[in-house]
């Protein structure tokens, strides 16, 4: 028998009565959605399995940064089609969940596209798909830092893209010209790294930041989004860093919310330079590179 979550119930501390906390999704529970039960996470009746909740709140809280973002674009376009690229799409639950947030929900014209490494998991989702009858949904085996076919995005998601994958979709959207970015980077190595060799900043002011291993870790992650965020302004992108989801749901957490200035502002913005930080460092930075 599949166990399905329950609500939690609560008490008023005043009164010692019960009641039910029930938080209102933008995928409601006990709302059968078809991508949501082909992929486990839901019910054929609309249940939320319980050992999936944790996705099905993640997925949920990305949608409510999705949608603002979205609206936000299409507002700028003035309507017509919306076209969504995922890089490092993984098993898509979050490709899928935006396309059926655009085509069901928000009643949008929309090309959706997922590209991901695995070849096993794209011909899952590719499958999927077309099981679903998703026309405007489509998935292709590929190496982002290797993509260079011209899907003029929207939006451009990448979610725990490792190491430097995130640069290189960054740089992608950048230079395409992608209106919005929601970007969730993962496994930060790439300044650590150079910082154990050179040693070069042991001797800056960073230098307590960069004496014990897990800090100095924690703190090449921080520089890396840091200066990818700034770089993105230099480029003409209002720039946010938030919270994804809460910790207890992944520890790679960190969301950059980047969406592309218009006018003067986006001519200003549109330079090219350096970020301090990491010539104080020592260190190269592969966004800092491609597009410099």
């Amino acid at each position: 028998m599949t166990t399905v979550e329950r609500p939690i119930p609560y008490k008023n501390l005043l009164t010692g009565k019960s009641f039910n906390k029930k938080k209102n999704y933008i995928l409601p529970e006990g709302k059968s959605v078809p991508f949501l039960v082909r992929l486990g996470i839901m019910t054929a009746e609309g249940r939320v399995i319980a050992a999936k909740y944790d996705k099905f709140r993640q997925i949920n809280r990305f949608l409510e940064i999705f949608k603002d973002a979205a609206l936000e674009v299409l507002a700028k376009k003035g309507g017509g089609e919306l076209s969504v690229v995922d890089f490092g799409s993984g098993k898509s639950y979050l490709t899928f969940a935006v396309q059926y947030f655009l085509t069901e929900i928000l009643k949008v014209p929309c090309r959706i596209f997922g590209l991901d490494l695995k070849k096993d998991v794209i011909e899952y989702c590719s499958r999927l798909s077309d099981e679903l009858g998703l026309k405007n949904l489509s998935f292709a085996v590929g190496d982002i830092a290797e993509f260079g076919e011209d899907k003029k995005p929207d939006i451009i998601i990448t979610l725990h893209a490792c190491d430097t994958a995130t640069d290189y979709a960054l740089n992608y959207a950048i230079k395409k010209g992608a209106s919005a970015i929601l970007s969730v980077p993962c496994c930060q190595h790439e300044i650590n790294l150079q910082l154990k060799k050179n040693k070069a900043g042991e001797n800056s002011v960073f230098e307590p930041l960069l004496k014990y291993g897990l800090i100095k870790e924690r703190f090449s992650a921080l520089v890396t989004d840091a200066v990818r965020g700034k770089l993105l302004e230099n480029f003409g992108y209002k720039v946010q860093m938030i919270e994804f989801i809460d910790d207890e749901g992944t520890p790679k957490n960190l969301m950059i919310r980047a969406i592309k200035k218009s006018g003067l502002e986006e001519e200003a913005g549109a330079k090219k330079s350096s970020c301090k930080i990491l010539q104080e460092l020592g260190v190269s930075q592969t966004l800092e590179n491609l597009l410099n």
